[in-house]
């Protein structure tokens, strides 16, 4: 047994080494970059995952077998609960679809939900896969912008939803905690949209991967905890608990047709999940990974409030928008000239890496840096040095 640990401050600034872990995150960023590149870019945390679930997957290593592996009602009630303790969210067993990852829910989504030629509305900018899943799929993008007002916070634009509702889209995207704005729906905002949804008879399925990394005063409000008909959520321990590499996400939908539907394509498709030490590490982790979430959540939010200062500091004309979830900050850089091609380019030069603004969206990310601060606060303070550097104009120009 794994003795008791305290989730301090102390604890998450260790940190961990990863090199050399086949870590897509530290190898495959420094063999493109070089061997000293910090890499702040994939939503992907450095810090140990929670004790008990190292502790569980050693257990079942040690059993010498590995074969076909059954899913047990112990591992739908982990998340149940889970889910009702941190969200007041009451799931049934039945209201369960499990599946390798967030991703692959969005695109069963969209088989399941529309046709070949039809359209999907996206907020942009958001998460890559939102547009590349519908675009993969053989559908047509229906882009709904979110509005960015001059704090640089972001609102949903519902004139641009509706436009794009009366122009025949059959399904919407929602990113919920949003990717990259960090943006917190609140209740009142996500009842708008499900009314105006209604009102053109189109489904919304919800990516909610982020929903455990929200910031006091917000709260998270699960989209199932509002409509039950014509919706779905997509969700996984993987972000919470840094267990993505393990590829395991669940469907959240309480419509018999919808998620039947779903079901369907995972069929058709040969999806299948239950990787065997997916399920021993998620289900550890939603049955005893909450102190060391809430020490996770006190640190990243000491965190947002350092990136802020530093960026007010060392970037006097970023804008960075107010983080009120996630642990991934919105740079808006424009103000310095350079396109976001220039600006990986730069950045890359001056060891650093960020996830480039336009992988969220062509026009809405262009001049934008996307910086993961799931990290040792060393390692964000330094980063920020880098990007300094990376913005002052020089030889290279």
């Amino acid at each position: 047994m794994i003795p008791m640990m305290t989730f301090n401050e102390e604890y998450f600034d260790e940190g961990l080494y990863r090199v050399g872990t086949r870590c897509e995150k530290w190898d495959a960023c420094r063999a493109e970059h070089g061997e000293n590149t910090l890499p702040l870019w994939v939503a992907d945390m450095d810090f140990p995952s929670p004790p008990a679930v190292q502790e569980a997957l050693l257990r079942r290593a040690a059993h010498p077998t590995y074969g076909y592996t059954e899913t047990a009602e112990d591992d739908d009630q982990a998340l149940i609960d889970f889910w009702q303790r941190r969200h007041g969210l009451t799931v049934a067993r039945e209201d369960i679809t499990m599946m390798p990852c967030v991703v692959t829910g969005l695109r069963l989504a969209i088989l399941a939900l529309t046709q070949p030629g039809d359209g999907v509305i996206i907020q942009s900018p958001v998460y890559g896969p939102f547009r590349m899943s519908v675009e993969g799929t053989g559908r047509k993008v229906m882009d709904a912008p979110l509005i960015r007002r001059e704090d640089g916070r972001y609102d949903m634009d519902l004139d641009a939803v509706e436009r794009q509702l009366q122009a025949g889209a059959k399904l919407m995207l929602l990113c919920s905690p949003h990717n990259p704005v960090s943006r917190v729906w609140s209740r009142e905002e996500l009842q708008a949209l499900i009314d105006l949804l209604d009102r053109y008879g189109v489904p919304l399925a919800s990516d909610e991967i982020h929903a455990d990394f929200v910031y006091a005063p917000k709260a998270f409000v699960p989209l199932l905890a509002l409509k039950q008909e014509n919706v779905l959520s997509l969700c996984a321990a993987s972000k919470t608990f840094n267990l993505a590499g393990l590829q395991q996400a669940s469907c959240l939908c309480k419509d018999a047709g919808v998620r039947d539907a779903f079901r369907r394509e995972m069929d058709k498709a040969g999806v299948r999940s239950g990787n065997i030490f997916a399920l021993e590490a998620t289900r550890a982790a939603y049955e005893q990974g909450d102190a060391w979430l809430d020490g996770l959540l006190r640190y990243l939010d000491g965190s947002r409030a350092i990136l802020a200062e530093l960026v007010r500091q060392h970037l006097p004309k970023a804008v960075l928008t107010p983080m009120e979830g996630t642990y991934l900050g919105w740079l808006d850089l424009r103000a310095y000239g350079y396109t976001t091609r220039e600006l990986m380019e730069r950045t890359a030069r001056a060891g650093v890496c960020f996830t480039g603004g336009t992988f969220f969206g062509q026009e809405t990310g262009e001049g934008f840096l996307r910086i993961n601060i799931g990290c040792p606060r060393r390692y964000l303070e330094e980063g920020v040095l880098r990007l300094r550097v990376a913005l002052e104009k020089g030889d290279e120009d």
